[in-house]
């Protein structure tokens, strides 16, 4: 028997609930009577009822966000059913706010509201000594960060071999974003860096290499991100990567001094720019200097090995679709290795919601709430968008059209893409479940025939793509390459040789 069971479900394996092992880390005498499951996507949630249920507990707490929502709410009400004794605690963000227009909290027991890294402990130890909570809904208490122990010595061997590794230095942020959940902060507030590295340092030589920082501000302060970029050199081998999302205009030089000693494969930056018009970022409250971001973005590209994400957002108020693509073109110029194209979403609870009626912002009524249209963006445009960005991970994001993609963008990458995906989904209808060798195909019959590209150029750069992913398979335009490569070797046209060497 168990007395507490802490479950939650991840969006794939890999990604392990590090707020599970912050709230088990955080259980005190609870700590030992306190067991952590998790799911996946695709679990049938009977199954994880059933998985919940054989430890017999008293109380399962769930941890519930946007990607799991629909999975959760469907696991209370069979836990409710099945075993109406069982105390069901609920927290995360996704049920951090509205609570009173959702079934999943209508249906459990209780809820905690933002932080829960000590009320949840709180909570079962009244629960368990049958002292009912005066409230259903419970406002999460925010210690003192030194007051919270730190949780990664719960990652188990499993995890430390074959999941990423999330790890935080701090938690909060100082911009008010609106359409982030941490617009909400006050500030941002650092842990002692020294015992986190302490830490860290535990699980590296557990075998550990895959640290993810979840910190939505790495490189606020300089002096803790040169600290921990240095301890993470002093520890380089050929398996350690190490991801951080940054702010994109605060890169001073004593900062670029030490990114520069990172070899390639090493380092990962998630940069979030969203967006470039200055209109629309004053609307958001999002404070950025976008000449010094693009200064810093083609600085890393250029001069750093670090591998370089960037985020942009459809959907924005006040933003169309000119001023999307204009943006677009602008971050392909700076040659990012991603360039993440996200649909805005309105989480619950953010600021954002408070454009809804000035800019006519029509959010799905369902998980993930992206948006649907706004009074810049109808509908049907919309609806490409998202295909455009659908698309643009399996084309460009998916690294498998390295030499293509440059060929396929042109000179004006925004309306070449968006083209592109119309015409691919007029031709096929799908945005998923696309065979690697269908879409060679397709590429190469978009590029030649829609796009007039030379057959000798296209074909070139995507048997060279083809080879390079590793595939075996068979293209429909590979007995023309066949026939261009059999004897010896033909001497290509300098047009060619210089993309295929790109």
């Amino acid at each position: 028997m168990t007395a507490i069971v802490l479950a939650t479900v991840n969006a794939r394996y890999v990604h392990a609930a590090v707020g599970l092992r912050y709230l088990k880390a955080n259980m005190g005498k609870l700590f030992d009577d306190t067991e952590i499951l998790e799911f996946v996507l695709g679990v049938r949630p009977i199954d994880m009822v059933e998985a919940m249920l054989k430890r017999e507990p008293r109380i399962v707490g769930l941890g519930v966000y946007i990607w799991n929502i629909e999975e959760m709410t469907k696991v209370v009400a069979l836990l409710k059913r099945v075993a109406p004794e069982v105390i069901v605690v609920l927290g995360g963000p996704e049920v951090s706010y509205e609570t009173d227009q959702q079934e999943i909290i209508a249906n459990a027991d209780c809820v905690i509201t933002g932080w829960g890294d000590v009320s949840f402990a709180k909570l079962c130890s009244d629960l368990l000594a049958d002292k009912a909570p005066q409230e259903k809904i419970i406002a999460g208490e925010q210690p003192p960060l030194e007051q919270i122990k730190l949780p990664y010595t719960l990652y188990t061997d499993e995890d430390v071999a074959k999941r990423f590794i999330y790890v935080e230095a701090s938690r909060g942020c100082p911009f008010k974003c609106e359409f982030c959940l941490s617009a909400l902060d006050k500030t941002a507030w650092p842990f002692d860096v020294d015992e986190v590295l302490r830490q860290l340092d535990g699980l590296y030589q557990r075998g550990a290499r895959h640290f993810r920082f979840v910190d939505r501000t790495f490189n606020l302060k300089i002096a803790t991100s040169i600290k921990i970029l240095e301890f993470f050199l002093e520890r380089l081998d050929e398996k350690l990567f190490v991801h951080f999302e940054v702010i994109p205009d605060h890169l001073p030089d004593a900062l670029k001094v030490v990114i520069q000693k990172f070899p390639p494969e090493r380092l990962q930056f998630e940069i979030g720019i969203q967006t470039w018009n200055p209109e629309v970022q004053t609307l958001v409250s999002r404070r950025q200097d976008n000449d010094k971001s693009a200064t810093n973005i083609a600085w890393l590209r250029r001069e750093s090995n670090a591998h370089l994400h960037v985020d942009l957002i459809v959907g924005l108020p006040g933003e169309d679709i000119d001023s999307f693509g204009h943006g677009f073109d602008r971050l392909v110029a700076l040659n990012p290795h991603d360039i993440q194209v996200g649909i805005l979403k309105r989480l619950r609870g953010t600021p954002i919601d408070r454009h809804t009626h000035a800019f006519q912002m029509r959010y799905n009524p369902a998980p993930p709430y992206n948006i649907l249209a706004t009074d810049r963006i109808d509908f049907a445009t919309m609806q490409r968008l998202s295909r455009f960005a659908r698309y643009w991970e399996l084309a460009a994001n998916s690294g498998r059209f390295a030499s293509a993609v440059p060929i396929l963008l042109g000179h004006s990458p925004f309306n070449r893409f968006l083209r592109f995906s119309d015409w691919l989904f007029a031709k096929t209808g799908k945005t998923h479940e696309m065979a690697l060798e269908r879409l060679y195909d397709l590429l190469f019959e978009c590029m030649t025939l829609e796009f007039d590209e030379p057959r000798d150029v296209v074909t070139a750069v995507l048997y060279a793509d083809y080879q390079a992913s590793g595939a075996r398979g068979k293209l429909s335009f590979m007995p023309e390459m066949t026939r261009k490569n059999s004897g010896a070797r033909r001497k290509q046209s300098p047009q060619v040789e210089s993309v295929v060497s790109r």
